[in-house]
């Protein structure tokens, strides 16, 4: 590399976030070991990837709780790219390596110098510590905690969380993911357990169901609002609730009058759905059935794959596709939608492609390499 070029990294990674820095952060999980593999245990971290350098390059790390078993929604990151949220569903278990124990840890990290994330907090919200969401106030946190049937609210002031207390969903609910409305006055809780996803009314730190729930697939996983707040959009590991069909779902929820507005047979496992940053895509991860472990010897049959939708009113239509990788995870656009990472837990890299609203391109040499397995993703911009 030429002193220019090592000029112009050290301006980047000492600049402000918020400035010019355009952040993606990865939460990684360094305990999830499987039986036949040379796997080590390793610290669970989150990684700071910077989108503005081309190709994007990884430009600070620290140790930290991080999982990923869940959905790849424990990630949120602050309007300004100054903080982000990272849960932790899970922790190491010496007792039986592996087979992780549940984790209820919520940690605080600050990126004003994003080649040097500090670690501000770490809090506990409940067993099983899933997705998280910011209102757009940027004053109140919900997490998901699945093993507790329950979304635990804080307070967030000066980048420190504050707990506000709980709103518990019943018996066998289940929450892998929680997400705000647009105007912060809602949010929607992804009910695994129970198939629905299930509505909140939000006053200050106070949070009520309102009854007007959705069922919408067997197993849903994770969610996203479009930025006009007229829809909702999750996925469905378990298929359609009619039907024997193993393929997962997309499905659409008019946030209107919440009828089920679509239902999409999209591929085995949809894994993650994130949103494009002008609210015109969602880019939908799909395990595929694929293999986690290189010692499997169907590890080269499948791969994950890749799609891109574009959004209409009540409608999702595919515009794009690719092949990905193994044990896919979560997936972001950059903020100028051009580009999409995409996470691989059993390759322990994020692949990039290159997106123009009609294609999706791999670029084999901006491949970003990870000690452990990449599991959960965000930018200021996700959700």
């Amino acid at each position: 590399m030429g002193m220019r070029s090592i000029a112009v990294v050290a301006l980047v990674c000492l600049s402000p976030a918020g400035a010019d820095a355009r952040l993606a952060i990865s939460g990684n999980d360094g305990k999830q070991i499987l039986a036949g593999d040379q796997d080590a245990v390793m610290p669970d971290s989150i990684s700071v990837i910077d989108l503005a350098i081309n190709p994007p390059k990884i430009i600070g790390q620290i140790q930290t709780p991080a999982a990923m078993i869940g959905p790849p929604e424990a990630v949120v990151v602050s309007r300004d790219e100054s903080f982000a949220i990272v849960t932790a569903s899970q922790k190491y278990n010496p007792a039986d390596p592996l087979h992780p124990a549940d984790d209820d840890r919520v940690s605080v990290i600050d990126l004003t110098q994003p080649s040097k994330p500090r670690l501000l907090q770490t809090i506990a919200a409940g067993a099983g510590a899933s997705g998280v969401a910011m209102n757009r106030a940027q004053n109140l946190v919900l997490v998901a905690a699945k093993m507790e049937d329950a979304i635990f609210v804080f307070r967030l002031a000066g980048k420190k969380l504050t707990p506000a207390g709980r709103i518990d969903l019943g018996k066998g609910a289940a929450p892998t993911d929680v997400v705000f409305a647009s105007d912060g006055r809602h949010a929607y809780a992804v009910a695994w357990g129970v198939t629905k996803i299930m509505e909140l009314r939000v006053d200050g730190a106070q949070l009520a169901l309102t009854g007007q729930d959705v069922a919408t697939g067997k197993l849903p996983y994770g969610a996203v609002v479009t930025p006009d707040g007229g829809w909702l959009i999750n996925t469905n590991i378990g298929g359609a609730l009619q039907g024997e069909d193993p393929s997962g779902t997309l499905t659409l929820v008019d946030l209107k009058s919440h009828p089920l507005a679509l239902s999409l047979a999209v591929g085995r496992t949809p894994e993650h759905v994130t949103l494009s940053p002008d609210g015109k895509y969602i880019a939908l991860v799909l395990a595929n059935g694929a293999a986690t472990s290189k010692s499997d010897p169907k590890y080269g049959q499948l791969t994950g794959i890749l799609k891109v939708f574009a959004i209409g009113p009540g409608t999702l239509t595919e515009v794009a596709r690719a092949d990905s990788c193994h044990w896919a995870q979560g997936a972001t656009f950059s903020q100028d939608g051009k580009l999409i990472l995409q996470q691989c837990a059993a390759e322990r890299e994020i692949l990039v492609y290159r997106f123009d609203g009609q294609s999706l391109v791999q670029d084999k040499a901006a491949t970003l390499k990870f000690e452990a397995r990449p599991g959960a993703i965000a930018t200021s911009v996700s959700r």
